[in-house]
């Protein structure tokens, strides 16, 4: 593995276990106050969709020439990645609180405790709450399969790279579905924003590189100048949390706007 496809496992993995902490809130909170089989039902069919997803979007775009690929990936990339990297700053600068999976999953069974109950015994409410909730957290991530395995330099490794950047959303899933049902509760102590600034300034470093060899540029070094773009994004966004921050007033730091 090279420092490119470590770069991808890497990302894939922080951007899924993120999304998945997430959804893993939404299917506790609804099978714990209402239905698990119901709620795991719904997991099982968002997953379906979401294998449907990848399968078709990979070969999709594997099939487009490679200069026009990278390119496509490349905005993709740059996309999700600034998306990813605003709020983390955001959040790092206490110009926006910081996520509560504790909260949310209180909310969520609230929620679920208060809607209406079958009489039958499937649970609608909770396979809907879990698939939607599967779905919306799984669907970038999946994109991001996708395009992190898609864009590939030249040789005909992009089937490689898709099952490399699965392998690694399939880890990150298996090992936060294993630690929330050994603490039965929320994942609320994993470090969220940390790995979301992270998994930002990947996103973008990747989408730079490819959208640039696109266009025609040439690197110096090839893929190992991953690491100098990556570097340069890294030490801007700090700068940026840094800057941000010397403007917020301390009240403001204590109680960040959601």
């Amino acid at each position: 593995m090279n420092a490119a496809e470590l770069g991808l496992f890497v990302s894939v993995f922080l951007a899924c276990a993120v999304e998945a902490v997430e959804a893993l809130t939404i299917v506790m909170a609804v099978g714990t106050a209402r239905s698990w089989r119901s709620a795991l039902t719904g997991v099982g069919a968002a997953t379906l969709a979401l294998a449907g997803l990848v399968v078709a979007l990979g070969t999709a775009l594997t099939s487009l020439p490679l200069d026009e690929l990278r390119i496509l990936i490349g905005v993709l990339l740059l996309l999700f990645g600034l998306q990813w990297l605003r709020k983390a700053i955001l959040r790092a600068a206490g110009l926006k609180a910081l996520h509560d999976e504790r909260k949310a999953y209180d909310d969520e069974s609230a929620a679920a405790r208060a809607a209406h109950r079958p009489l039958g015994g499937f649970d609608a409410y909770s396979f809907a709450v879990s698939f939607k909730g599967v779905l919306l957290e799984g669907l970038e991530v999946a994109l991001i399969v996708v395009t992190f395995g898609a864009g590939t330099a030249p040789g005909g490794h992009g089937q490689h790279r898709v099952a490399l950047a699965a392998a690694a959303a399939g880890v990150a899933v298996a090992l936060v579905v294993a630690a929330g049902f050994a603490v039965r509760a929320p994942l609320a102590r994993v470090p969220e924003n940390t790995m979301k600034f992270t998994v930002g300034v990947m996103l973008c470093s990747f989408g730079i590189f490819w959208a640039a060899e696109g266009a025609g540029a040439s690197w110096p070094g090839g893929e190992a100048s991953l690491l100098g773009i990556i570097t340069v994004l890294l030490g801007g966004s700090v700068l940026a949390v840094l800057a941000l921050r010397r403007g917020v007033p301390r009240q403001l730091r204590r109680y960040p706007p959601p």
